[in-house]
C-alpha cells in the first residue's frame, strides 16, 4: 500500500526495552501474574483457561504472539507528556518497521478524522507507542506476548515491532499491507472507545455469562476488522494489487478456531472472543467493499 509519509505532529512515543520488570511496581510477578489479570478482565474466567491451556502447549505465553492482541473498554483518559522516547520524526525514522507502522496510523487518523468530521462528531486523536519486549501501559503492563493491544484508559495503541516478523514468519501473512491491517484495527477500537462501543460491550461481560462475555467480545472485534476495511476503502487508491489477499491472509490466519486448531486440534466456540477465520475475513471484506462505518454493524444479527 502506498501511503504518505507520517504526519510529524502525531502523538507517538517510544519505550524501547524496559527490561525484565513486569507492572507498575517493578520486577516480581513474571509475565503469567501480570497477564493473567488483564486477559480475566477482558474475556473471562474462560478466557484464562484457554491460554492456561495454550501455554501447556506452546511452552510459554511468550510464544502465542499476537493472538491476544485488541481493544478494551472505557473512556477515562490519563496520558502521560511529554512522549516517550523524543519526537514522532525521531522516533518513526528510527526503524523501517517503525516507520511503516507510523505510516499506517497517521493514515487512519487522517481517515477517521475527516469521517467524523461528516458525521457532525467529535473525534480525539490517539497516541501510538512502541516497546521492546516490555512496556507499560495506561492498562497495567504491556508484553510481547500480548501482540498489539489498544488500552482506552489512555487512548493508546501498544505495538512491538516484532509482532510483523511473527505475523509472516508464523502466521504466513506477509507484506505491508497485512501491517497495515494490523494497525487499523487496533485504530479500530479506538472508534469504538470513542463511540462508546467497548463501554456497552463491558457492562455485558460484566453482568452477563462468560459465554455471552465472550461472544460480545467476538462481536467488537469483528466490528474493528470492518473499520480496519473501511479505512481502506478510503484509501483505495493508495492500494497496490494483492493488498486485498495480503489482509484477507492475516484476518485469516488469527482466527479463533484456527489457532486453536493449530494448538490443541479441536475447537471450542463458547470460547472464542474474536471470531472466527471465516468471519474476520468477512467483515474486513465488508469494510473494503463499502467504506462505510455504518455497514459495521456487528452487533445486529448474525454475524
Amino acid at each position: 500500500m502506498r501511503l504518505d509519509d507520517f504526519d510529524p505532529n502525531i502523538d507517538v512515543g517510544d519505550q524501547g526495552n524496559r527490561g525484565g520488570g513486569f507492572g507498575g511496581g517493578g520486577g516480581g510477578g513474571g509475565l503469567l501474574f501480570g497477564l493473567l489479570p488483564l486477559i480475566g478482565s477482558r474475556f473471562g474466567c474462560g478466557g484464562i483457561v484457554v491460554v492456561l491451556l495454550l501455554m501447556a502447549v506452546f511452552g510459554g505465553l511468550g510464544n502465542l504472539g499476537g493472538m491476544l492482541g485488541g481493544g478494551g473498554s472505557g473512556t477515562q483518559v490519563t496520558r502521560s507528556a511529554p512522549a516517550d522516547g523524543g519526537s514522532a520524526t525521531q522516533v518513526c525514522t528510527s526503524d523501517p518497521a517503525k516507520k511503516a507502522a507510523c505510516d499506517a496510523f497517521s493514515s487512519a487518523q487522517k481517515t477517521w478524522t475527516a469521517l467524523f468530521a461528516q458525521s457532525g462528531k467529535r473525534f480525539e486523536a490517539p497516541g501510538l507507542r512502541f516497546f521492546s519486549q516490555n512496556g507499560q501501559s495506561g492498562c497495567g503492563a504491556a508484553q510481547s506476548a500480548m501482540g498489539p493491544f489498544y488500552c482506552p484508559t489512555d487512548q493508546r495503541i501498544y505495538l512491538d515491532t516484532s509482532f510483523f516478523n511473527e505475523l509472516a514468519n508464523r502466521f504466513g501473512a506477509k507484506g505491508d499491507f497485512a501491517q497495515d491491517y494490523v494497525i487499523a484495527h487496533e485504530f479500530g477500537h479506538h472508534i469504538q472507545n470513542l463511540l462508546g462501543t467497548s463501554d456497552q460491550v463491558q457492562r455485558i461481560q460484566r453482568s452477563g455469562s462468560e459465554t455471552e462475555g465472550n461472544a460480545a467480545s467476538v462481536r467488537l472485534e469483528l466490528q474493528a476488522d470492518c473499520y480496519a476495511g473501511v479505512w481502506a476503502a478510503q484509501n483505495r487508491s493508495r492500494m497496490d494489487q494483492g493488498d486485498l489477499q495480503e489482509g484477507l491472509t492475516a484476518a485469516q490466519a488469527i482466527g479463533d478456531d484456527t489457532l486453536q486448531k493449530e494448538s490443541t486440534g479441536r475447537v471450542v466456540p463458547d470460547s472464542f472472543t474474536h471470531g472466527t477465520s471465516a468471519q474476520r475475513m468477512h467483515w474486513l471484506q465488508r469494510g473494503i467493499e463499502t467504506g462505510d462505518p455504518a455497514q459495521c454493524d456487528t452487533f445486529s444479527g448474525a454475524i
